[in-house]
């Protein structure tokens, strides 16, 4: 079986995504392409999916909204596919199958299905909406997306005390009296 099935709601103008075809199951983890970022669900069945939205928005506009990715706070709510992703793009991607076992289908919609309109804490880094899928599906919480924005991070506050410590360095040196 493929772990990244491709789908889409809408055409993908993504060259690198290939063509629609395969329905998710469930269990599934559906990626979502929004225009800033990737926004991640885990499929139910029947065209439904679990996901996070921001505690202070409609359901409508917390379906496209950057501001969910800034939020403290999410709610958990089962909608259906066809409506978050509206007119973006997604597939099924299980990319993390190859280095953590998938729980029974039956756990892990059991899982999610106990946290249908809970509130949750929401941190970009730390605990995302790929956090929250990826521990609904393998009992872990992995986010290949938020440990890039830390390595970013972490890249430039390095170049930053590198380029400080160059400039104490040099401001030190044309400083001497000799």
């Amino acid at each position: 079986m493929d772990k990244q099935r491709p789908n889409s709601a809408m055409a993908s103008n993504d060259p690198d995504l290939p063509d629609p075809s395969g329905d998710p199951q469930p269990g599934d983890l559906i990626e979502i392409f929004r225009p800033a970022y990737q926004h991640w669900a885990l499929y139910l069945g029947d065209g439904y999916i679990i996901n996070l939205t921001p505690v202070d928005e409609s359901q409508a506009a917390a379906m496209s909204s950057v501001k969910s990715v800034f939020s403290r706070k999410a709610v958990v709510r089962m909608q259906l596919l066809k409506e978050v992703v509206g007119n973006d793009s997604y597939r099924v991607n299980n990319k993390y199958d190859d280095n953590h076992t998938p729980l029974p289908v039956c756990e892990i919609i059991q899982r999610a299905q106990v946290l249908i309109d809970q509130e949750v804490s929401y941190d970009l880094l730390g605990s995302n909406c790929e956090h929250f899928v990826t521990l609904l599906r393998y009992g872990e919480g992995v986010s290949e997306q938020a440990s890039r924005a830390i390595g970013a991070i972490s890249l430039v506050t390095a170049a930053a005390s590198a380029f400080s410590v160059l400039g104490l360095i040099n401001t030190r040196s044309r400083n001497r009296p000799f």
